[in-house]
């Protein structure tokens, strides 16, 4: 899963105490996958093209202990609940930030062959959606678009910057599913990755700070 990991983004920004925090959100939503494509970078977990490794996604992610476990993820659940809890003095923006985060594992599961652990030893979990695309496709796009719809219902501002914003994220889903995949995993690839979503969470930021909540006691108040 690409795009669908933002969705619980969308909805965590649109009911987050204050301002919709929508960058926070988002950089929560594939705080795990920064990290492996960043360990992966130095060796330290691993993945490698497998044309057979599922119908949708050809990539045997076959060592992530550290990020794709659910111990793993939790643990970077609650250094991002801490850390956000500690630079907003918001224990509630915390802790829907880590939510965020663990929502990631879960997501995964749906759609991954099995690849992730529990705590990094087998037995390796997945249901396994990437080998049925006729459900994977419209449940990736429909969790993205609802969650979408709900954070503009909860918020206001010019049209311009989330239209921007959804079709990128449509775009690099496109590409994600479309675009020739390499011949072998490696720092091009790392490097990718974390540029696409340095993008996305650049324009988020940008949305968010464009947005306001339509009604929370009575005032609009200004987006971060």
């Amino acid at each position: 899963m690409f795009i669908g990991h933002f969705a619980p983004a969308f909805v965590a920004a649109a009911v987050s105490p204050e301002r919709p925090r929508l960058a926070t959100m988002f950089v929560a939503a594939q705080l795990v996958d920064w990290g492996f494509f960043a360990l992966a970078a130095f060796g330290i977990e691993h993945m490698r093209i497998d044309p057979k490794a599922s119908v949708m996604v050809p990539f045997d992610l076959y060592d992530m202990p550290y990020t794709h476990s659910l111990l793993g993820t939790a643990i970077w659940a609650a250094a991002m609940l801490g850390i956000i809890a500690v630079r907003e003095r918001s224990l509630i923006t915390g802790a829907l930030a880590g939510v965020v985060v663990l929502s990631h594992w879960l997501l995964d599961w749906l759609v991954h062959v099995p690849d992730l652990t529990i705590d990094g030893t087998p037995p390796k979990l997945g249901l396994g959606l990437w080998n049925f695309p006729w459900i994977a496709v419209p449940l990736e796009l429909g969790l993205t678009a609802a969650a979408f719809a709900f954070y503009l219902r909860r918020t206001r501002g010019p049209a311009g910057p989330p239209l921007v914003l959804g079709g990128v994220l449509l775009a690099f889903q496109l590409v994600n599913w479309l675009a020739p995949h390499p011949d072998s995993a490696g720092l091009f690839v790392y490097l990718q990755a974390l540029i696409a979503f340095a993008v996305l969470t650049v324009l988020a930021a940008w949305v968010g700070e464009n947005r306001w909540f339509r009604k929370r006691g009575g005032l609009a108040l200004s987006a971060r």
